[in-house]
């Protein structure tokens, strides 16, 4: 078996490899590198398994010039820069231990403890500086066939880490079209020790699930599971195939918040340790869900209008044929005074109240209305009792 991969001609990639490979040692790239060429998919990062231990990295990697940090050197990772690029390098390992989310590991000198360690087949293949794979535990044909399966027995690799649980879900929905058979019976079995996960692993994984280009498949597999209640409790999924349409009908990337504001709009998010940002943004979406094209471009810009529009139209809210015009037309539609426009006939309150009125006229107009009418509109406003 062989790989063909752009990545595997970089001159970067390649020093490290025959400095290993120079030193006495088997190198190979391994993981999501591998994976994702199979499938012909982008590869973002490159980790390197090598059964060099880290100090004898280190020590080819010094006298080749290269610069090391060592990245988690206890579990065996060192990351060798070559030419400015970053490289994780892994020594084979073994677990001695586990505890559900952290394992004590030893290091090994075969490439077969280090594949049984792994969580799925799709990656625990090793790839060769020429191209050529190494499938310990048969995860070539499992990925030509995108069937996801545990390495192993299901249920000791999801207790050596219950974060498999998510990732299980996670690489559902990017490179499976199927699980093998006893991952879904274990994962339902074994639910329970998600607490253990944290906030920010959570959250991690739920992010990368959601901007799946369809994650509906793996979100309806963590239903049935029971996985999704851990979650999100409370969020309903039925919607999201409407959602995934409505992307691919306008053209519109994957956003993972915009399919979180239409499942769990008003679920507790706490679990995922979202940011203030993201806090924000979703509740923006939840607000700007509620209004017609024209007020949401208005009030909230036209990126967030566009994606709370089609958060409507997943739900089967009908919207104007023209809403995307609506949206851009409204973004862009400057209120044609300002407050000292008022001032000083209308002050604190009263100010506020008048900038509210021809703010309504201005949209209710269709952006069309005179500065003078907008202006008679918000003094007449402001002046009247609170």
């Amino acid at each position: 078996m062989r790989v063909s991969a752009a990545f595997l001609d970089d001159p970067a990639l390649r020093r490290v490899l025959t400095m290993l490979e120079n030193g006495g040692h088997r190198a190979f790239v391994v993981g999501g590198a591998v994976r994702n060429a199979v499938l012909g998919q982008p590869v973002d990062d490159i980790d390197i398994a090598t059964d060099a231990i880290p100090l004898r990295v280190v020590e080819l990697a010094t006298a080749e010039g290269l610069k090391t940090v060592p990245t988690g050197i206890e579990h065996g990772t060192v990351t060798v820069i070559a030419n400015g690029t970053p490289f994780e390098v892994t020594t084979f390992r073994r677990d001695v231990e586990t505890d559900g989310r952290n394992a004590t590991v030893a290091f090994s000198d075969r490439i077969e403890d280090d594949a049984a360690r792994r969580d799925f087949t799709m990656n625990a293949l090793y790839a060769t500086a020429s191209g050529k794979v190494l499938d310990p535990v048969g995860g070539w044909p499992d990925l030509r066939r995108r069937v996801l399966r545990f390495v192993g027995d299901p249920t000791a690799r999801i207790r050596e880490d219950y974060l498999r649980i998510l990732r299980f879900f996670r690489f559902y929905a990017w490179y499976a079209d199927s699980s093998a058979p006893g991952a879904t019976e274990a994962i339902t079995a074994e639910k329970e020790g998600l607490p253990r996960v944290s906030a920010e692993r959570i959250g991690a994984e739920m992010r990368k699930l959601l901007s799946a280009p369809d994650p509906s498949h793996a979100l309806a597999l963590m239903a049935q599971t029971g996985v999704l209640s851990f979650v999100l409790a409370g969020a309903d999924i039925s919607a999201m195939p409407a959602l995934i349409e409505a992307e691919k009908t306008d053209g519109t990337s994957p956003d993972w918040l915009r399919r979180l504001s239409l499942i769990a709009a008003q679920v507790d998010l706490a679990g995922l340790r979202l940011s203030r940002a993201e806090t924000n943004r979703l509740k923006a979406l939840t607000l700007a869900a509620e209004l017609s094209p024209a007020e949401a471009g208005y009030y909230h810009g036209q990126a967030l209008a566009h994606d709370a529009m089609l958060v409507r139209l997943a739900r089967r809210e009908p919207l104007p044929e023209d809403w995307q015009e609506q949206v851009g037309r409204a973004a862009n539609a400057a209120l044609p005074i300002a407050a000292t426009d008022l001032m000083p006939d209308l002050q604190g309150a009263a100010l506020g109240r008048g900038l509210k009125a021809a703010e309504e006229l201005w949209l209710a107009s269709g952006f069309s209305s005179e500065r003078a009418a907008l202006i008679e509109t918000a003094r007449q406003a402001g002046k009247q009792d609170a």
